[in-house]
């Protein structure tokens, strides 16, 4: 997600470039909803990478993320530029254009250091946070058995409680206190999403929070284009740095990270980037967690902080019937 803007720039700069993806087959499908992508192509559909490199085309290959097999190929298909991180000593073999940069201790949020691949080809800009939002050119599917559910409500929210092992998650006692404190509102739904294996862990962890009556279970229901059409149906997100937060915010969604004031995951690196995208962490400095599962920064978020951001999603329409 946070590399589309670095799409979008450069069909902005360079009216008629060709830009083509290469991704896992997994993140395919949501790629694709990109119009600034010409083509998204699957590597574990490619086959031989240099033949593929080789009959592609390309002029440029940018390895965005690094593969020493990958950048192995496109010097075999002898691709004229060839760009890579400095940081892996691979892309010094086989990379012929080399961007000198850290991504650990930077200051830069994670959609900006995409930009500073692009300096060994000449562009040496790197955009300001508010006008990457405009550059995602993300779309969601429309998909039937989600505008079923979502006629069932007037507001369906999103709470994504795990991220796979990815940064620090707000504790699932306080996603079950925001449910309850939630179920005074009975024009708001709670779409629990997540993996079916997800899914397990919290009915074994949290069983409370699924059982509530304000509360639709949707863990391992749909895939990753599922995701996107029922992110762009709901109301809005709530979870903390993962993948799911950042395709809110590219699709515009009003979206709510949580995150802990601890570098190099704080909001300042991770944050979603959207018009309606926000940020909640702890006031103050980080109180050096060493354990992600017992973070006392996550729990330092109050469900009340984030109850009223849900809230303030749901009171335009309030006020439009009250009116």
């Amino acid at each position: 997600m946070l590399l589309l803007p670095l799409a979008g720039y450069l069909k902005q700069r360079f009216p008629g470039v060709r830009i083509d993806l290469l991704c896992s087959d997994y993140a395919a499908p949501v790629a694709r909803r990109c119009s600034h992508l010409d083509q998204v192509y699957a590597l574990e559909q490619v086959g031989d990478p240099a033949a593929f490199f080789a009959a592609n085309g390309a002029d440029t290959v940018i390895f965005a993320m690094p593969n020493r097999r990958l950048a192995q190929a496109a010097r075999r298909a002898r691709i004229r530029n060839r760009v890579g991180t400095s940081h892996r000593l691979y892309h010094w073999f086989h990379c012929n254009r080399l961007a000198h940069f850290g991504r650990a201790h930077s200051a830069l949020h994670e959609a900006q250091l995409n930009f500073a691949l692009l300096r060994p080809l000449g562009m040496g800009e790197i955009p300001p946070l508010a006008s990457l939002p405009p550059l995602y050119g993300l779309t969601a599917p429309q998909r039937d058995d989600v505008a079923a559910l979502r006629a069932a409500t007037p507001h369906a929210v999103i709470l994504h409680p795990k991220s796979n092992g990815n940064g620090r998650e707000w504790p699932l006692e306080h996603y079950t206190q925001l449910a309850r404190r939630l179920q005074a509102r009975p024009d708001v739904r709670l779409w629990l999403t997540g993996s079916a294996a997800e899914g397990a862990l919290l009915a074994a962890q949290a069983p409370d929070l699924l059982a509530m009556p304000n509360v639709d279970n949707l863990c391992g229901r749909f895939d990753l284009e599922g995701l996107c059409a029922l992110i762009g149906a709901s109301t809005g997100l709530v979870a903390s740095g993962t993948g799911p937060l950042h395709m809110s915010a590219a699709l515009g969604r009003p979206t709510l990270g949580l995150f802990p004031p601890r570098k190099p995951i704080d909001a300042a690196r991770w944050g979603a980037l959207g018009a309606q995208a926000r940020s909640l962490t702890m006031t103050g400095e980080c109180a050096g967690c060493r354990d992600a599962a017992s973070c006392t920064c996550m729990h330092a978020i109050a469900p009340a902080q984030v109850e009223q951001v849900v809230l303030g999603w749901c009171a335009p329409a309030i006020a439009k019937e009250v009116l």
